[in-house]
């Protein structure tokens, strides 16, 4: 089912991006919308929600594909994560996984999921059809980080977690739902875009649940 854009911007730029959108973030957002209305018919728009949240998060709300650390290229976005390394900013990463490889391929975070490592990029390229590993930086494309973005999420390719294990008939867990992307880190945070998300595609489709 459409969504009635004028409802859907006006309640998010109120709610969730303090009363003003820049083109840019309106035209990430059409992108997602886009794409979600060629999903099936009677898709759960809870799905769409909580997609719309992890993409405000992981790109600062902007609502475009960004590198890791929002830098503006590779190699500031490789020096930033270097530095914060070496400071022990980064408990949980063993590898330095952002440092280029033998054929100067980075697997830094990228996208409106920052996609890391060559494994996800290896499994995303299988899933999209795009050869992600010979060209990672194609992970920065609008079309191409929305169809990541969906097919992660919606198959638990990213951790083995899917949205269906969170939303359903009888189950919304918009808290547990972040270990979809990053186990419980920032979870609640992330539920509450998810949650004023929800409320504004609710007014875009006049205010029925699907």
């Amino acid at each position: 089912m459409a969504i009635r854009r004028p409802a859907f911007f006006q309640a998010v730029r109120t709610s969730l991006f303090d009363g003003r959108l820049s083109q840019s973030q309106v035209d990430g957002l059409t992108v997602i919308l886009d794409h979600w209305e060629g999903e099936p018919t009677g898709a759960d728009d809870r799905f769409l929600a909580y997609m719309l949240a992890t993409a405000h998060h992981e790109t600062g709300r902007a609502m475009q594909p960004v590198r890791e650390t929002l830098a503006a290229s590779d190699e500031r976005a490789i020096s930033l994560l270097d530095a914060a390394w070496r400071r022990g900013k980064l408990p949980s990463v063993s590898v330095p996984y952002w440092r280029r490889d033998e054929e100067g391929r980075s697997w830094l975070g990228r996208g409106l999921v920052q996609l890391t490592h060559r494994a996800n990029y290896e499994r995303m390229s299988r899933m999209t059809g795009i050869d992600l590993v010979a060209h990672p930086e194609r992970a920065m494309e609008p079309q191409i980080a929305v169809d990541i973005l969906f097919r992660g999420m919606e198959t638990g390719a990213f951790t083995g977690r899917k949205l269906g294990d969170y939303f359903s008939a009888v189950r919304q867990d918009w808290t547990g739902a972040r270990r979809i992307i990053n186990g419980r880190d920032r979870a609640a945070l992330v539920a509450g875009y998810g949650r004023q998300y929800w409320a504004a595609i609710r007014a875009g489709l006049g205010g029925s649940r699907h």
